[in-house]
Order: structure tokens, then C-alpha cells, then sequence
């Protein structure tokens, strides 16, 4: 069998080539999803309701100091594809090499920062109450797990960078299995509590960590890097910042919504309105994975084509990524619409909850067959190098729209006007992403260099 490598980018039918790398990204992320997804049930049926209010309040903090792992694998992956698109292998091993040395620097600060503060950045998250010592629990033993985290999030977008999608996908599965198997041991059997679901979690991310290191050491990956590749390269690292600090602020937008949406439902719904978004938050990560997957896909696609200056390739990527994503949001939505209760009564028993949750749920995931437009949209835009755009783009559903947006609603339709904030939010997102990526092709793609 023919062994994969960066080049099928450049050479392989489009429509064949989204598929060949997004089904193991879809599957990865599905993985990792469900991973949570019965995390969250585990904990809710053999802790409590209140332990998944207080997972969700340390998700943002944990999430966010783990993307910088991720924005810098990101905004490094766009430069390795474009290197390997470009035959510059030195570039590419350079990069690689500057990813590992910002990502430790800049995780180990952040940890350090982290846990130095603990008690005042878990009641700022929402965790108040009953929440605040079971999350102070958590967060404290996950977040020493989120180096390791953070480097397998940079290592994954840059085994997918090669074009080599199973490998990435295997690297997502791996602690997603790990971490179940832990949470039954720890929780069920041990009985070790909030305890027991930290160390679950920390240990998968050891896990994850273990597979990757194993996949760069060994002959499957084309970037052998050397020492001198490690030392930091100014024009690489203001590169690698440039499109990292799309991702990164993303996350950072995602993490200050976690911090205003479990402050305001807190007040207008307590405890209960905090769990219910927990519910819906999880769902937001499981249900839109073969979107993600499909997003995941196009990158290094069209990062490599760019490189190559194969513009109608690229053309060709951005509309079967979005015809593609397009067909699985409506399918993700039609199920949501109609067994949103089933759902919801996975999670939990607490009848409050329940009855809360699904109303909320179908007007989170209302405008959910259009973002696909939104998310290939702002992905192209960083996978050809374009920073500005990108942030921009990224920012503008969750920071220009949806902020604002809780904030104002309320006022007049009470806890209501939170949850319409999500299809709003959508709509008015996607139109933008819409006009400027209709503008990006007509302007910058039309010009055949093959």
C-alpha cells in the first residue's frame, strides 16, 4: 500500500481528498466528543448536578490555556503546509521546532498563573455556591494535565499538516478511551468522587501525550527535527503568532462567554440554568463533529494548494467543504429538533433540569445548518496565511454579535433572550463571513498559476 504523504495534497481529487481527511478528523473529533460527552454523564449520574455545573466552570480556564498549544499548532500548521506545498523543508522543520519551545514557555506560565489564583478566577467563572468546592477540586488536578494537553493539540494540527489524517485521528481517540476507562475506575469502582474525575481526565491527556511523542520519534512523520531547530526564529514565531492568535482568541472569546453566560444564567435561573448550559455546551462540542471534521479537513488542503499556487484547486476545496458541511449541519439539526428531552435526560435525573434544558437547546442549535459557511469561511482564511481576515472572521459571531447580545436581550425577555442569542448570533455572523470570503475568491483566486 502506497504510504501517504504530503504531496497527495497537491495531486488528489479534491471531493476524494476531503473525505480521505475529514472522516479520521470527523472520527477523532467524535471520539474526543463522546469522550465528554459521557464524562459529563458519568459524572452526573454517579456524582451529581452539581459536579457537571462545576466541570463546566474549569472547562474555559483549562480549554483556554490548552489552546495556546492549539493556536500555535494552528498558525504553525498553516506555515508547515504551505512550506511542504513550496518544497521548503527547512522552514517547515524550523517551525516545528519553534512550536514546541512557545508551547512549553507559554503553558508552564500560564499553569503557574493559574493555580497561584485559583480562588479568585473559579467564583469569576460562575463557581458560586455548591459549585465552588467541588470545582476548585477539579480544577486544581486538571490543570497540571494541561501542558501535556496543550503540546497534544499543537502535535495533532501538525500531523495533519503532513496530510497524514489517521495518525491525528488515532492521537484524539486514544485518551478519549482512556479517559472513560478511568472515570469507571476512579469513579465508580474507587469512588474517589471529583477526585477521581480530575486524575481521569489528567491521565488521558498523559496518554495522548505518550501516542504523539511515539508518532514524531518514529518513521511515520516526515519532520525530523535536530536541536538547532528548537532555538526561536523571530520572523517564524511573529508567523506563528499571527495565525496562532486567531485561534487563541477565539478560545479566549469562548472562555469570557463561559465567564458572562454562568454569571448571568446564575442570577437569573441558579444552579439549574448553570447546569442546563453545561448540557447544551456538551452537545455544542458532540453534535457539529462532522462539521468540525470537514473543517479540520479543508485546512491543510487548502493551505497546501495555496502554497502551490494551485488556485482552482483551492476554489474547488472551499466549495466542497462548504456543500459537504452544509448537508451534515441539517442533519445534526433536524435530530436535535426532535429528541431534545431524550437527550437532556441522559445527563441527569434532576427534574428541574430537564425541564429547562430542551426549550434551550433547540434555540441554541436554531441557525445550525448555516454556520458551516461560517466556520470554511474563517478557516480559509488562516489556512492561506491571511491573519487579519481570519481574526476578524473568528471574532465575529461570539465577540461582535453574541456577547453583546446576552447582555441585551435579557433585559427584555428575561433568561429567554440568552438562549436566542445563539441563532441570532449565527445568522447575523454568516452573513458577514459570506460577503467577505465572496470577495476573497473573486479578488485573490481567480488567476490559474498551475
Amino acid at each position: 500500500m502506497k504510504k501517504s504523504t504530503s504531496v497527495d495534497l497537491g495531486t488528489q481529487p479534491i471531493g476524494k481528498l476531503l473525505i480521505k481527511q475529514a472522516v479520521p478528523a470527523s472520527i477523532g473529533i467524535l471520539v474526543m466528543s463522546l469522550n465528554i460527552l459521557v464524562d459529563t454523564i458519568f459524572v452526573g449520574n454517579w456524582i451529581g448536578s452539581t459536579a457537571i455545573a462545576a466541570i463546566n466552570v474549569v472547562l474555559p480556564v483549562s480549554f483556554f490555556i490548552a489552546a495556546l498549544g492549539m493556536s500555535i499548532g494552528i498558525g504553525g500548521s498553516s506555515i508547515i503546509s504551505r512550506a511542504l506545498g513550496a518544497n521548503n523543508s527547512n522552514k517547515a522543520l524550523k517551525t516545528f521546532g519553534n512550536q514546541l519551545t512557545l508551547t512549553l514557555l507559554l503553558t508552564v506560565t500560564m499553569i503557574a498563573f493559574g493555580l497561584y489564583y485559583v480562588d479568585d478566577i473559579i467564583p469569576a467563572f460562575g463557581g458560586k455556591g455548591n459549585i465552588f468546592e467541588p470545582a476548585k477540586i477539579y480544577y486544581t488536578i486538571v490543570l497540571y494535565g494541561v501542558p501535556f494537553l496543550a503540546l497534544c493539540m499543537m502535535g495533532n494540527t501538525v500531523i495533519r499538516a503532513e496530510g497524514k489524517p489517521k495518525f491525528a485521528m488515532y492521537a484524539m481517540m486514544i485518551p478519549s478511551v482512556g479517559n472513560l476507562l478511568l472515570d469507571y475506575l476512579f469513579i465508580n469502582v474507587l469512588d474517589y468522587g471529583m477526585v477521581g474525575a480530575a486524575w481521569a481526565t489528567t491521565g488521558s491527556y498523559l496518554l495522548c501525550f505518550a501516542f504523539i511523542l511515539w508518532f514524531f520519534l518514529s518513521e511515520n512523520s516526515e519532520l525530523k527535527i535536530k536541536w538547532h531547530h528548537f532555538g526561536l526564529n523571530l520572523p517564524i514565531i511573529k508567523e506563528i503568532g499571527s495565525l496562532g492568535f486567531v485561534t487563541l482568541a477565539r478560545q479566549a472569546v469562548v472562555s469570557i462567554t463561559y465567564l458572562f453566560m454562568n454569571n448571568i444564567l446564575f442570577e437569573l435561573g441558579g444552579e439549574t440554568s448553570v447546569t442546563a448550559y453545561a448540557i447544551v455546551g456538551r452537545m455544542l462540542m458532540f453534535a457539529l463533529f462532522p462539521v468540525y471534521g470537514i473543517t479540520q479537513g479543508f485546512l491543510p488542503i487548502a493551505g497546501y494548494n495555496f502554497g502551490a499556487q494551485q488556485y482552482g484547486r483551492v476554489r474547488e476545496s472551499i466549495n466542497t467543504a462548504i456543500k459537504y458541511a452544509i448537508a451534515l449541519a441539517t442533519l445534526v439539526f433536524i435530530l436535535l429538533m426532535i429528541f431534545p428531552e431524550g437527550i437532556t435526560k441522559l445527563f441527569t435525573s434532576n427534574t428541574d433540569v430537564i425541564a429547562e434544558t430542551p426549550s434551550a437547546m433547540r434555540w441554541v442549535f436554531a441557525a445550525t445548518p448555516i454556520i458551516a459557511l461560517q466556520l470554511i469561511g474563517a478557516a480559509y482564511f488562516q489556512a492561506v496565511g491571511k491573519a487579519t481576515p481570519a481574526l476578524l472572521l473568528t471574532l465575529t459571531r461570539q465577540g461582535f454579535f453574541f456577547i453583546p447580545l446576552i447582555f441585551i436581550l435579557p433585559i427584555f425577555y428575561g433568561e429567554l433572550g440568552v438562549w436566542m442569542s445563539f441563532p441570532i448570533a449565527d445568522v447575523l455572523a454568516t452573513i458577514v463571513t459570506a460577503y467577505f470570503l465572496n470577495r476573497e475568491i473573486k479578488r485573490n483566486l481567480k488567476i490559474e498559476k498551475e
